[in-house]
């Protein structure tokens, strides 16, 4: 069993040191400009990924002074979009009872990004074509470069899928690697965090 556990970390060290640091500060620089204009952020996810943009609201919000949403958060009206209105355009229809502005951004965390052709997360596909309209910001920390948002997003972070066997899980945990990165990250970091404020 420790052979699996060498394995899967030394797969880790492998794609963290492919990362694209370009465009990691690409998007704390887009994040950071979307913030310092007055603009909002809008987090999507869904399975692992809603989760991550639960967290991830919660680390823009209290460090760095961002106002920030995830739809998923609010299951109620969730479950009534999805049910009155069907599963893919529940996020579009949430960033229009928002008022989706172009001042605002739209971050997705997905493995695959999202592709109308193999009716794979359609959802985040509208949702993104949704914000384009309005001018928005569109970012995305993904598995694949050849999904939907990698391929329209205004900046993309992709993580090498240089293990294909097991992408979901290093995308999904090396995506939560990435966005605290980016709430540490001095373009956007506006709050010590409890820990490390304690000397």
């Amino acid at each position: 069993m420790t052979d699996f556990s060498d394995r899967y970390l030394n797969e880790t060290a492998d794609i963290i040191a492919a990362l694209d640091r370009a465009k990691i500060e690409d998007l704390a620089a887009g994040l950071a400009q979307v913030r310092d204009g007055g603009g909002r952020l809008f987090i999507l996810g869904v399975g692992g990924s809603a989760g991550h943009a639960s967290h991830a609201v919660n680390d823009f919000r209290k460090i760095c002074g961002f106002e920030a949403y995830a739809p998923t958060d609010n299951v109620s009206e969730l479950t009534a979009r999805v049910n009155d209105e069907g599963w893919e355009t529940v996020f579009e229809e949430w960033l229009k009872g928002s008022r989706l502005t172009g001042k605002d951004a739209v971050l997705v965390f997905s493995v695959g990004g999202g592709s109308k052709e193999k009716n794979i997360s359609v959802n985040i596909v509208k949702a993104l074509e949704l914000a384009k309209s309005a001018g928005a910001s569109t970012f995305g920390v993904l598995g694949s470069d050849d999904g939907f948002t990698a391929q329209n997003a205004d900046v993309a972070v992709v993580i090498p899928p240089l293990h294909p066997d097991r992408r979901t899980p290093h995308t999904e945990g090396l995506a939560a690697v990435v966005w605290h990165l980016l709430v540490s990250h001095p373009a956007l970091k506006a709050q010590e965090t409890k820990w490390e404020s304690i000397r």
